[in-house]
């Protein structure tokens, strides 16, 4: 199960949540990166709880352990195409995912998630989590 992998904020929660399955396979993995807009949902889910300061700083953390991955003109460009070709197909997915799926593209990442829909995205590795 080795690899370079993108974790997609609901592969974060079960981490964050110690989940053995996922644990097991993140040690198996060659490289783990975290998207800039996981983190921001991560965020927003922390503030929204009844322990903001103590799951915020959590996310501190964790963010502070992994390589977080931002978003620039070329993970635009990538965001602009999966967008257009989902626009096609009539089959779209929510906006935050879209740039999940540039940044996945843009580094030659593999997508850990849970998430279906990003089968939508033609060309997409994804490993389920």
């Amino acid at each position: 199960m080795d690899g370079r992998f993108l974790l997609d904020t609901n592969v974060v929660i079960a981490l964050l949540a110690d989940e053995d399955p996922v644990k097991r396979r993140l040690a198996a993995a060659d490289e783990v990166f975290l998207p800039v807009i996981a983190l921001g949902e991560l965020y927003y889910g922390a503030r929204k709880s009844a322990r903001s300061d103590e799951n915020t700083g959590r996310i501190d953390e964790f963010a502070a352990r992994n390589v977080v991955l931002g978003c620039d003109l070329v993970t635009a460009q990538h965001y602009s195409e999966i967008k257009n070709l989902l626009r096609a197909k009539g089959s779209p997915i929510p906006e935050n995912d879209i740039w999940v799926a540039a940044l996945a593209f843009q580094y030659g990442l593999v997508l850990a998630t849970r998430d279906h829909h990003f089968d939508a995205v033609e060309g997409l590795s994804i490993e389920e989590w």
